[in-house]
């Protein structure tokens, strides 16, 4: 029996075909993942998120967070409704939870310019000026020095802190209360 020994050119030609067609397949079905959509396209979504947003611009942010929490149980974890609920609470104060909701929206979407620009918007309300210049960063990068959302969350940082700080214990003592037996 001949002994065979390939020679590289000849090992070139038997793999490279199969290595080239799996490597496009492993391309391909990688970026299916990124290329997810993140516009509601549920109608009842659609529907309760458009409910969302007349509540907001008619100034009842309690009934816009409502609907935008029933939408997001119709299309959950949609980069969409998770930006317009963490608006609405921000809008109402709650800074820590339209973080959160900003957050969960960058995951699905970490391009997102939205979620980006309210993030960092919340953060300067909260008073972390120098991680909501961050998000400025990033924003300005993706979308320039002139888009809407480069501009909103710079004057959220030119507005600086908007939520009172918490009292400590140490920071006003009680009153003694005399009472007689």
């Amino acid at each position: 029996m001949p002994k065979f020994d390939p020679s590289a050119r000849d090992l070139l030609m038997r793999f490279t075909p199969p290595v080239l067609a799996l490597s496009l397949l492993a391309a391909l079905t990688s970026s299916a993942g990124y290329s997810a959509s993140t516009i509601v396209t549920d109608p009842r979504a659609k529907a309760l998120l458009e409910d969302g947003q007349t509540a907001l611009v008619a100034g009842q942010p309690d009934k816009a967070i409502d609907a935008f929490e029933a939408a997001l149980t119709v299309a959950p974890a949609n980069p969409q409704v998770l930006v317009a609920l963490a608006a609405a609470t921000r809008r109402e104060g709650l800074q820590g939870k339209a973080l959160r909701y900003y957050r969960e929206a960058l995951e699905v979407d970490p391009q997102n310019v939205s979620a980006l620009s309210g993030e960092g918007a919340a953060l300067a309300e909260k008073g972390a000026v120098e991680k909501a210049k961050l998000n400025l960063a990033r924003v300005e990068g993706l979308c320039g020095a002139g888009c809407d959302a480069t501009r909103d969350l710079q004057a959220a940082i030119a507005r600086g802190p908007v939520v009172e700080r918490m009292k400590t214990a140490d920071a006003s003592p009680p009153k003694p209360a005399v009472s007689q037996n």
